[in-house]
């Protein structure tokens, strides 16, 4: 059963690659402030749960769409001024 816990965990993670590195590429993020206000406080909480369950599955996932949050945060915030 933990085979489909990394199946989904490669498919939400993988989602964050595109908008993530055009984030990057672009040095802007044009993501809505409410989804990523909303997404970094879910993903950060999530992460936060699965570590005390010690649930690798959902720590690592988690972990990734947080990250992912703040690198899209960083460009929000700091939009062409690099």
């Amino acid at each position: 059963m933990h085979i489909m816990g990394y199946i989904g965990l490669a498919a939400v993670a993988s989602g964050w690659i595109p908008q993530t590195y055009q984030t990057i590429k672009e040095k802007d993020c044009k993501a809505n402030m409410q989804f990523l206000i909303l997404n970094f406080i879910g993903s950060f909480s999530l992460m936060v749960y699965a570590f005390i369950l010690n649930d690798l599955v959902f720590s690592i996932l988690n972990s990734m769409t947080a990250i992912g949050a703040i690198i899209n945060f960083y460009y929000k915030f700091n939009a062409k001024k690099n």
